[in-house]
């Protein structure tokens, strides 16, 4: 029976060890995966995938590249994993097209066999713009296969973004550098003030009343922004819609998030999408609510039951 007919089906039962992938310990709960992956390969290089990423990832099996395609557009995917074994001539359009409209989600090719018609297949997946290559014959290639993912899900915008405000923030408190997480690193249905207050203990009135005593802007406003910062990095990849990038970010519909770009920046989607990259965007947000601020950021406690405003404004 050729291997595209068969169906893997995926339990959660332990995988067994090969001699070269690493055997799941079972004995205690999986720790949460640092991102999630898109695959199209055989059987047997599913369950190798799946033990070698434990704690790593969270592997996707799809049988077709259409469903790939369905991953990617619904999804937070780290990286797309296709078989050199089950790579067809027939896929080279829709790889192409892949590569193409998701710029952003990095696909690899996955060697595990010395078939003789492998060095075809991945010369023709390299024609077509697959620019890595994982050969696991070797047991070092499941090595670079988890870091190769986890390098992707660590560079991501949110993380970015992060890093470079606490750059610009490097003595604030730690109350402050909270907030600017919860920003950027909160899931995507957090999506109001409230939740963002209630989550740190504070009461959302008491919340938004210290940004206005020391004169910043609005919690809701740092909140929106981050918010576009997300989408802009998303709009990179010419594959999703607007719609797509709204359900995304859980926003209750296209012209919701349609609203809050005309209302944050005064432009449709369509402008937004071709005026601000995630890196464009990220810098816009600093600019705007970070260094402007930034004397005040770095004595900012806004979730502090005594906020540093207060004993300040004692002390005076």
């Amino acid at each position: 029976m050729p291997t595209d007919s068969l169906r893997y089906q995926h339990t959660d039962r332990p995988v067994a060890a090969t001699a070269d992938a690493p055997r799941a310990d079972v004995s205690k709960p999986a720790p949460r995966a640092a991102g999630a992956v898109t695959t199209f390969l055989t059987p047997v290089e599913r369950q190798r995938v799946d033990a070698a990423g434990y704690g790593c990832y969270t592997a996707l099996h799809r049988e077709s590249l259409d469903e790939l395609f369905v991953d990617l557009r619904t999804r937070a995917v780290s990286a797309v994993l296709v078989s050199v074994t089950r790579y067809q001539t027939q896929h080279a359009p829709q790889v192409a097209r892949l590569v193409r409209e998701f710029p952003r989600v990095p696909a690899v090719a996955l060697l595990t066999g010395s078939e003789p018609r492998a060095s075809h297949a991945v010369l023709s997946l390299g024609q077509h713009g697959v620019r890595a290559l994982v050969d696991a014959r070797d047991p070092r290639g499941w090595r670079d296969l988890r870091q190769l993912v986890a390098g992707e899900s660590h560079d991501v915008i949110e993380q970015r973004a992060v890093h470079l405000i606490r750059e610009d923030l490097p003595d604030a408190p730690e109350d402050c550098l909270r907030f600017i997480d919860a920003m950027f690193l909160a899931p995507a249905y957090v999506s109001t003030v409230q939740q963002i207050a209630r989550a740190n203990g504070v009461v959302p009135s008491t919340f938004m009343s210290r940004f206005f005593r020391v004169r910043l802007p609005a919690p809701k406003r740092y909140l929106a922004m981050a918010r576009l910062v997300r989408a802009a990095r998303l709009f990179e990849n010419p594959g999703l819609s607007i719609t797509h990038v709204s359900n995304h970010l859980e926003y209750s519909s296209a012209q919701s998030f349609s609203r809050h770009v005309h209302l944050l920046l005064r432009c449709t989607p369509m402008q937004f999408r071709r005026e601000y990259d995630g890196e464009r965007m990220l810098q816009f947000f600093r600019e705007q609510l970070i260094l402007p601020y930034r004397e005040t950021l770095l004595r900012f406690e806004p979730f502090s039951a005594t906020p540093q405003w207060s004993v300040l404004r004692e002390s005076a």
